[in-house]
């Protein structure tokens, strides 16, 4: 019975056959991936759940927010920044700088395409890309599409949905609670006391934001973390990283940051803020936990306008207990607590990805699977790592693209099931 439903299920619903791979999300890994292709002489079809390209950066990021690292580690693959941006492009900068990259390549990814299931049909040797439309009601089929094609390039990156914590008591907190991907400006936090859960950068620069507005932020600093200064004598630290990384080991690399940044912020563990064991560099490529670079909250820790405090026990209405025994009087709470990938979600009859949503194979290995499977911006190392992934693939992708479309050999038929093709 459910095998019969499913075939019914197939043939109710619009079919596309794709002429080329299908790329799911228009992150900078899928805009990468498109332009790469496009190089190779490789058409593609990107399917985005948002109305807009790089939503993540567009709608779900603070107004402050800058690039943590150099533009030069920044850039999509054959196209530089423009020569008058800043070193650490701002936010606006950078979407601009995405959206003037898919007007260059011609990049129009098909919007409001909200991916379902995909997963490889053995007996046909396609992928089958299931999609609702926005707004579409239950049951309305006239929104469903099911792309299909000989490759998909997993590209809906790192940081596709929130990370809510379930926390004793804070539903009962009755005070503002929201997740940083909502905040946009301290403003509305002005003359409040406002706990920030998660000491990554987004949640120290939050707390830094909210000092500029004259708010009272207390940051939840429950593990250890590694905070290095952005520059060293107007050097970056992550470019002087990358160079000494030619030529040393990264153990050794790893000590030498920790002096340096010893050297430059002094004593962190005093104002709560514990070193890991495992050095910054290490701890990043074993476990994805990237370090802090500070630009200005340490000072404001330091002055105590920021209030470091350790794990939180429970909440109860306006207040806070954290596990020292301290109580705090707050009236918000914003939630640092990261993102993570979705990719189980609905990449189904695949074994590539673990359970969190990452290639099992390690970097630098971990963007091709089997059956005409890719993954892009999977690589814990930022925009750099998928601009690399996106090459890779692109040219695998190329290489299959040219011997299976020379003239000599037979054409492939489009599938006797789709009713268009793109």
């Amino acid at each position: 019975m459910a095998s019969m439903t499913d075939r019914l299920d197939f043939f109710s619903r619009r079919c596309a056959w794709v002429n080329g791979p299908i790329i799911v999300g228009a992150g900078p890994s899928g805009l990468a991936v498109a332009a790469c292709l496009k190089e190779h002489g490789v058409p593609s079809v990107i399917l985005e759940r948002a109305d807009c390209i790089a939503s993540l950066w567009q709608k779900r990021t603070y107004d402050r927010l800058k690039l943590h690292l150099p533009k030069q580690f920044c850039q999509l693959p054959k196209f530089p920044f423009p020569e008058d941006y800043p070193e650490y492009p701002t936010k606006k900068q950078f979407v601009d700088y995405l959206e003037s990259y898919a007007k260059h390549f011609e990049i129009s990814p098909r919007f409001n395409q909200s991916v379902q299931s995909a997963r490889y049909d053995e007996t046909c040797g396609l992928w089958r890309v299931r999609t609702v439309g926005a707004g579409a009601e239950a049951g309305n089929r006239s929104h469903e599409v099911e792309y299909i094609g000989r490759w998909i390039v997993v590209a809906t990156g790192e940081n596709a949905e929130k990370v809510v914590p379930d926390l004793e008591g804070l539903g009962g907190f009755g005070g503002d609670v929201i997740h940083a991907c909502d905040y946009k400006s301290g403003e509305a936090y002005r003359g409040k006391r406002v706990l920030v859960i998660g000491c990554g950068n987004s949640g120290m620069e939050l707390c830094l934001d909210l000092c500029d507005h004259d708010a009272f932020p207390a940051i939840v600093v429950r593990d250890s973390v590694h905070v290095l200064p952005r520059e060293v004598l107007g050097k970056s630290t992550f470019e002087l990283a990358v160079l000494l990384m030619k030529w040393l080991p990264l153990w050794l690399v790893d000590k030498i940051l920790l002096l340096l940044a010893w050297l430059v912020l002094g004593n962190v563990e005093k104002y709560g803020l514990r070193r890991p064991s495992t050095g910054p560099l290490e701890l990043k490529n074993t476990q994805g936990r990237t370090p802090v670079l500070d630009s200005g909250a340490l000072a404001k820790i330091r002055s105590g306008d920021i209030k470091v405090v350790p794990g939180i026990k429970r909440f109860s209405p306006g207040r806070v207990e954290l596990v020292d025994g301290q109580a705090l009087d707050i009236d918000s709470v914003i939630l640092a607590t990261g993102y993570r990938s979705n990719v189980p979600q609905w990449l189904q009859g695949c074994d590539f990805f673990s359970k969190d949503g990452f290639p099992k194979t390690p970097f630098p290995d971990g963007w091709k699977g089997q059956s005409g499977l890719y993954a892009v911006g999977f690589t814990r190392r930022g925009l750099a790592g998928a601009s690399s992934d996106a090459a890779r693939t692109a040219k695998d992708i190329g290489r299959m693209w040219k011997e299976e479309t020379k003239p000599a050999k037979r054409p492939v038929a489009c599938h006797r099931r789709c009713i268009s093709q793109i």
